[in-house]
């Protein structure tokens, strides 16, 4: 509990050395400092900060309100203090609280008095908000371009393996027969709508938003077209209330990172299992798998474990930055401070996935033989029943067929390849000595060529689209 007090004693005088703190005579508490300070983790900023601060000043000069030498001035100020800061034993005090007055403070210890006219008509709210766009563009770049890297490596594994056989699965039983070929490149089409995800994320925070102020927009004639072009941005924002409080495209971006793992964590989860003793598809280099402190037999899958478990981080991320938007008001809170650490930590979450797992699948071994000697027979009855429709018997009737067909082989302990036509035609007369040929996983697989399909030709038509794709936007 406080009285009002008017004294002001000598170490109150610390609130005016804040930017905001003419309307303050008491100084802010320790404990506050820490909580209010966002530069632990915004320091990352610097580099967008400062490119947006040097745009700025070439707008107050063209609008009259920095002479060229003080805009001049500024700039050049502007990189010094970037150079500084950059450093890697540069120490962010908590009572800078963010890297926008950061910048500012040491710009004014560089520069004077007229490093405080950089903030005109600008608030910290379009300040951060540009920041966050500028941030979003480098980081989404590198995103895309891990991206692309793991759809090479997922085009190059299909490459050789055009004639690898294995069983596919629905509900982890034995479905139908596939090429692994197939398989990679299914990944390869999951990753490509993920990079479209990030596309579209991108094309809606492409809005240059200084000049909208705090809320109301800039009373200054800011040439806010010439500064979206000078910062590469097609257009400005149209609505100044929006624009502060819009983190739509950062939500946006959490969500496809979201899904980007989503996919990893399913493919990581079948390497995981095919990895087992009991599958012995694959097994990982070991440059990317542990071992036991006790067993010493072990070789566990924990790249590929901690993509899976990593996931539920980033989901985190996405949710953490949903619940502090929803009960928001317009236009700014200082909640908003907490939409930063979800953005950094999600990227650098997915990007270290995405690098693991390419080189994981890289380097990982493909048992080609133990794959297709584990096909079990029962992945065949499909063909059979085609084959009846083949002959005019209605799909469900043939269905219903080759069901007692398979039931049968299993209490005669017979496998579907050892039955003859004899056996064949106890259950159906329009059985011949064709429906034996199509017991066979190859000929499954020749049958399947329409497109899409997991067929040979199929497999080769959607090789050469991956190519084409990689080709048009190669990685970075």
């Amino acid at each position: 509990m406080t009285t009002e007090d008017n004294s002001v004693s000598s170490e109150d005088n610390s609130a005016t050395e804040k930017p905001w703190g003419g309307r303050f005579t008491g100084a802010t508490a320790e404990l506050m400092e820490r909580f209010n300070a966002s530069i632990s983790f915004d320091h990352r900023l610097l580099e967008v900060d400062v490119a947006g601060s040097k745009v700025y000043a070439q707008a107050l000069v063209r609008a009259q309100l920095l002479s060229q030498e003080e805009g001049a001035q500024i700039v050049a100020g502007l990189d010094r203090v970037r150079e500084e800061l950059a450093q890697a034993d540069h120490l962010f005090e908590p009572r800078l609280e963010d890297i926008h007055m950061a910048v500012e403070t040491r710009l004014v210890e560089l520069i004077g008095a007229v490093g405080g006219k950089l903030h005109t008509g600008r608030s910290r709210n379009d300040q951060v908000n540009l920041d966050e766009r500028l941030y979003l563009r480098a980081a989404m770049a590198a995103t895309l371009g891990r991206v692309r890297h793991l759809q090479q490596v997922l085009v190059h594994s299909a490459e050789q393996h055009t004639d690898t056989v294995m069983p596919g699965y629905t509900h982890l039983q034995q479905a139908q027969p596939i090429l692994f070929a197939h398989y990679a490149l299914s990944l390869f089409w999951a990753l490509e709508r993920d990079a479209g995800r990030l596309a579209d994320a991108a094309q809606r925070a492409d809005r240059m938003p200084l000049g909208s102020g705090a809320l109301a927009g800039s009373a200054f004639e800011l040439d806010r077209e010439f500064m979206a072009r000078e910062l590469g941005f097609s257009a400005v924002t149209p609505n100044s209330l929006d624009a502060v409080s819009d983190r739509d495209f950062l939500l946006e971006t959490l969500a496809a990172l979201s899904i980007l793992m989503t996919h990893l964590s399913r493919y990581c989860e079948d390497l995981i299992l095919w990895s087992s003793a009991e599958f012995a598809y694959v097994e990982l280099d070991d440059a990317y798998a542990t071992g036991s402190s006790m067993m010493p037999q072990k070789k566990n899958p924990d790249s590929l474990e901690l993509v899976r478990g990593k996931t539920g981080r980033v989901y985190g991320d996405l949710v953490a930055l949903l619940t502090t938007m929803k009960g928001l008001g317009l236009t700014y809170g200082k909640d908003l401070q907490e939409d930063k650490e979800p953005v950094f930590d999600a990227f650098a979450t997915a990007d270290d996935c995405l690098d693991v797992f390419a080189a994981a699948w890289d380097t990982m071994t493909i048992r080609v033989q133990r794959m297709e000697a584990a096909i079990d027979d029962g992945t065949l009855a499909t063909e059979l029943a085609d084959f009846l429709v083949e002959r005019g018997v209605p799909f469900r009737e043939g269905h219903h067929v080759v069901g007692a067909v398979v039931r049968a082989a299993l209490q005669s302990g017979q496998r579907l390849t050892e039955l003859s036509v004899a056996d064949l035609r106890q259950h159906h007369d329009a059985f011949d000595d064709e429906a034996l040929q199509r017991l066979d996983p190859r000929a499954s697989l020749g049958r399947r060529n329409l497109p899409g399909g997991t067929g040979p030709q199929a497999v080769a038509v959607q090789l050469q689209q991956a190519r084409e794709i990689l080709a048009a936007e190669p990685s970075t």
